[in-house]
């Protein structure tokens, strides 16, 4: 045992450290109390959390979960981030997304830039600006200062010539361009089913690698696998499959690999799991070094994020929320090494953002950059046991992907085949089972909902491209029940009604009657709580009480229920035998079926 000096901060120096086993026996005590016997490896095991791609968080973490050396900031395998600075010369950039220039937006372009955003992202063509509007949009932007990405789909050849026959009409140095021109044959191809020649692409690759330097021509967005419910080792592996496809694309027109690698940006999604998105991102820079040393170009740097708070965690009621899920996602795209983060405004799903909500969304970066100050630590997660072991699991797993999709012929053939749309399809619907479950809870949809919440209107987006892999929401199947209480509530001028009978006191009954009245809720159905049963208006009915009180009086009171015109009784608790009730609610049941069953019997459609 060490000897440490008496500084008159110890603090059981004079103690030997405790032992990994000596934890898992406390664990084992706890579990017990809960009737659980389990001992050794499997008492932490009933404490850990499964995620997506077999991978599984512990409890605890020690110097024992060893991962790879990751090497130092700024140098390969760049797991630590591409530059040895990181952040911390002014953070990261933060990147607006435009997608209209009309009405309450016509100005939004000018105040982002005077106010702290330091990129555009242009959505043009097919659901965004129309090219032609291009010059209109860049109205008093320095362009030798404001770095410019175009998103522009089948219309990226006539975009990217609007924007190098700006730079030239205004006198740009074309060394002083930055930006990207973001071609992205594939990623069009899974959002429309429609394919793209990588042909022209690659000639303005050419073009930018001799003549702007600063400027990129290609995109690797894995947001529409994102959006199409992939997991994060999909995401990743999908990108790496897209990324080694157009680096043959770029070399076939006489590149080298390391002038091809520099042509690309990867754009990827942040989520309030901020550990999964913290590890998602230094393992994509693991991945793609490794992909550009094993093809030849091992000095060719890092890759080149762009990271986007997620557009699946979006909510459409209680939109209010999604402030705090951007922060989060936020944070962990600073903490995972990002070079430039957009965040969704709260209202992006409601269509296009009000000015509040650019304010908000660009001062969520500078709050974290100026006020937290993120960006002055270099890779903050950096030596975190939990974080590098969840980087190498999640790097393995997407290295694994990768390869099934290189196997069975590359990106476009996998997109082509439908066998990726089947493997996203896959993955979502299970973890549509948690979000019905509320195992994933959604708060202000499926947890704590309010009834009573003002809709948020909002001037409608333009439609993006469709045809291709569908895009999914977290909310979308409460969405659908909310949908209908709401079309009911302007039929009828009220809402379909729960009455939940409680018995016995409030020590007795509270616990389930508000887990009740928050299920039902989340199905838009407005739980009575006071009163007789026969005025309520409501013709279904859940018993509230204690297991003990269940035994006693559930039978008769279900059978008095039914007498004064119940036509379902629901009993809040474990399925167990009592007469007369027909279903039972309790955690961990299918909300979504049983809300759906429900607002069916009631007739609302």
């Amino acid at each position: 045992m060490t000897v440490l000096p008496d500084d008159g901060l110890s603090l059981a120096a004079e103690f030997p450290d405790a032992t990994h086993e000596q934890w898992q026996r406390l664990v084992e005590g706890v579990l017990r109390k809960s009737g659980k016997e389990v001992s050794g490896a499997a008492a932490e095991d009933a404490l850990s959390t499964m995620l997506e791609d077999g991978l599984r968080t512990r409890p605890l973490y020690t110097a024992r979960d060893t991962a790879p050396d990751p090497g130092l900031p700024g140098f390969a395998p760049f797991v630590r981030g591409n530059r040895p600075e990181g952040n911390t010369a002014g953070g990261w950039d933060v990147r607006q997304r435009h997608a209209a220039i009309t009405g309450s937006s016509a100005d939004a372009v000018l105040t982002d830039l005077e106010s702290g955003v330091g990129s555009l992202w242009l959505v043009l063509g097919e659901g965004g600006i129309p090219v032609s509007q291009l010059h209109r949009a860049l109205d008093g932007v320095y362009l030798d200062l404001a770095p410019v990405v175009l998103d522009a789909g089948r219309d990226t050849e006539v975009a990217a010539e609007a924007l190098l026959g700006l730079y030239a009409d205004r006198g740009v140095d074309p060394k002083a361009a930055r930006g990207n021109l973001g071609a992205d044959p594939l990623g069009y191809e899974a959002r429309t089913g429609t394919p793209l020649g990588c042909a022209p692409f690659a000639a303005l690759a050419a073009r930018c690698a001799g003549t702007y330097p600063g400027l990129r021509a290609l995109t690797v967005d894995a947001l529409p696998y994102h959006e199409a419910g992939g997991s994060a080792a999909q995401e990743l592996g999908v990108s790496l499959a897209t990324g080694v496809a157009y680096l043959r694309e770029l070399t076939e027109v006489g590149l080298s690999v390391e002038q091809a690698a520099s042509q690309l940006e990867f754009r990827y999604a942040a989520t309030a799991d901020q550990f999964l998105t913290v590890a998602k991102l230094r393992a994509a820079r693991r991945l793609w070094a490794r992909v550009t040393e094993v093809s030849g170009a091992s000095g060719a740097g890092a890759q080149v994020q762009h990271v986007v708070t997620s557009p699946v965690m979006m909510t459409r009621r209680d939109p209010w929320v999604n402030m705090l899920r951007t922060t989060i996602a936020t944070l962990a795209a600073g903490v995972g090494g990002a070079d430039a983060v957009t965040v969704l405004p709260f209202d992006h799903s409601l269509g296009l953002p009000d000015a509040f909500a650019r304010r908000i969304a660009r001062n969520t970066s500078t709050i974290l950059i100026e006020e937290s100050h993120l960006a002055r630590v270099v890779d903050p997660a950096g030596g975190s046991w939990y974080v590098e072991r969840l980087t190498d699991e999640l790097a393995q797993a997407a290295w694994r992907f990768f390869r099934t999709i290189e196997r069975d012929g590359g990106q476009a053939a996998v997109l082509r085949s439908g066998r990726l749309r089947t493997d996203l399809a896959t993955t979502w619907a299970e973890r549509s089972k948690k979000l019905a479950k509320r195992r994933e809870p959604i708060t202000g949809v499926s947890e704590f909902p309010l009834l009573s919440e003002k809709p948020v209107e909002r001037e409608p987006a333009p439609e993006p491209p469709a045809g291709g892999l569908p895009r999914v929401r977290r909310d979308e199947a409460y969405e659908e029940l909310r949908a209908r209480s709401d079309a009911h509530l302007a039929r009828t001028g009220s809402r379909p009604r729960v009455f939940l009978a409680t018995l016995g006191s409030p020590a007795e009954h509270t616990a389930r009657s508000a887990f009740a009245a928050n299920l039902f809720q989340a199905g838009g159905i407005e739980p009575v709580t006071e009163g007789r049963f026969e005025d309520s208006g409501a013709t279904e009915v859940v018993l509230c009480s204690s297991d003990a009180l269940y035994a006693e009086q559930a039978a008769q009171t279900a059978e008095s229920l039914r007498s004064a015109g119940a036509r379902h009784v629901f009993l809040a608790g474990r399925p167990a035998d009592h007469p007369g009730v027909d279903s039972y609610v309790f955690a961990g049941c299918d909300a979504v079926a049983v809300l759906s069953a429900t607002l069916d019997r009631m007739g609302v459609s």
